[in-house]
């Protein structure tokens, strides 16, 4: 068999593709070996000419994303989002397969794998195809991938029915997998996007209301609330305090900014309290020290959730809006309450005295601070019922406009 080498006529390509043979096309990681992904004697000549396990499935390229509900049943909206992220580009995107995909493809499973290469004679010839291409990398098993059109052609030349010549793989990695049919997703294979990468673009994908107002306002009802609705709620307050126990690195921090508050690697609370609480100076200090600590937990949690099939989350914090986790949301909403009303609350839950509740409520801002800053006030003044229903009814209004 002669392989052709080809540089410009990618419709001799895709008559090769069309009549059942196999060409090398290159893409932004490594060389692929391609056949028709539709026609299980050319699926099987992939597996034949590399030597590769039939336990091993196939991806299959596409042009684009919405190549996704052709072949994929239950798309779920996370593929979307990595498809717009991410495509053209090094991402295989793992789904449950329609039934007409051939059972060699799968390797006997449900599920396939679908990516977008980042290369302008790959997609021209996907388009003048009309068929998804099952594309391993153009190398034997076991053998090094081929980053040149001459590896492929050191490999397979007069076994294969074409190479397309599209210069050196500018990366040399193969994609990143991800299984996007099951939850809690997976990273299957991390190639040239990293595992991060992948889920920091999901969290970033959340919708993410935040929630703040000072103490005693009485946010927790309103955080029941979205739990209720399948949201993650991360209390900033509590991921502080945990990262008091866990994180030596924060108090090392505390200590070089409040000597004398940390004794064995254990932070005083108390002491702290009393620094930071008398002094709107000191408070300002605390919170330029932990904003980092926090919010870096916070991202960890958010992309957790994300891997988990999440799509809903809130943030709890009274620094809400000066941490700049406020710039993550796409709606921020500020709890308020009578002084009179918060004094009382925070004595019955802290078992604290009058006095000391002013304090706390005197060393932080004011009402007014968070109207002028948030985009909703939801006032708590009355009963916990009247106040939940409040709650529905605002979270009914921004998720319908998110």
């Amino acid at each position: 068999m002669e392989t052709l080498l080809l540089t410009e006529n990618m419709e001799k390509a895709a008559e090769r593709i069309r009549q059942g043979g196999l060409v090398a096309v290159p893409t932004e990681t490594v060389y692929g070996l391609a056949g028709n992904g539709l026609d299980e004697k050319a699926v099987a000549e992939i597996y034949e000419v590399k030597g590769r396990p039939a336990v091993k499935p196939l991806s299959l390229m596409v042009p684009d994303e919405s190549a996704m509900e052709r072949y994929c049943e239950e798309v779920p909206e996370q593929a979307h989002a990595l498809a717009k992220r991410f495509w053209p580009g090094p991402l295989t995107i793992v789904m449950k397969a329609k039934n007409f995909i051939p059972s060699l493809v799968l390797a006997g499973g449900e599920t396939v794998g679908l990516r977008c290469p980042d290369h302008p004679k790959t997609l021209e010839l996907l388009r003048l195809c009309d068929l998804p291409l099952a594309a391993p990398s153009a190398n034997p098993s076991g053998a090094e991938s081929p980053k040149t059109a001459q590896q492929v052609l050191n490999y397979f030349d007069g076994k294969i029915g074409a190479v397309i010549d599209g210069g050196p793989c500018g990366i040399g990695r193969e994609s990143t997998l991800i299984d996007l049919s099951r939850r809690p997703f997976r990273i299957l294979r991390e190639g040239a996007l990293s595992t991060e990468t992948i889920r920091a673009a999901l969290a970033e994908e959340l919708t993410l209301i935040g929630i703040t107002g000072t103490s005693g306002s009485g946010k927790t009802t309103a955080l029941k609330e979205l739990e209720a609705l399948g949201a993650l709620v991360l209390d900033c307050d509590a991921l502080y305090h945990e990262l008091l126990d866990t994180d030596r690195e924060l108090i090392a921090a505390l200590d070089d900014a409040f000597p004398g508050t940390v004794a064995d690697g254990v932070l005083d609370r108390k002491a702290l309290g009393s620094i930071v609480f008398a002094s709107p100076e000191k408070l300002e200090t605390l919170n330029a020290v932990t904003h980092a600590f926090v919010r870096r937990a916070v991202e960890k949690r958010l992309r957790d959730w994300a891997m988990r099939g999440g799509t809903l989350a809130a943030i709890d914090a009274v620094e809400l809006i000066s941490s700049g986790l406020s710039e993550r949301c796409i709606a921020t909403v500020g709890v308020t309450a009578d002084r009179d009303v918060r004094i009382l609350r925070i004595m019955e839950r802290d078992h604290i005295t009058r006095e000391a509740a002013e304090v706390r409520i005197d060393a932080q801002k004011p009402d007014s601070y968070y109207r002028a800053h948030c985009t909703y006030i939801l006032s708590n003044n009355a009963d916990r019922e009247r106040f939940a229903a409040d709650c529905r009814q605002l979270f009914k209004e921004i998720l319908n406009h998110g």
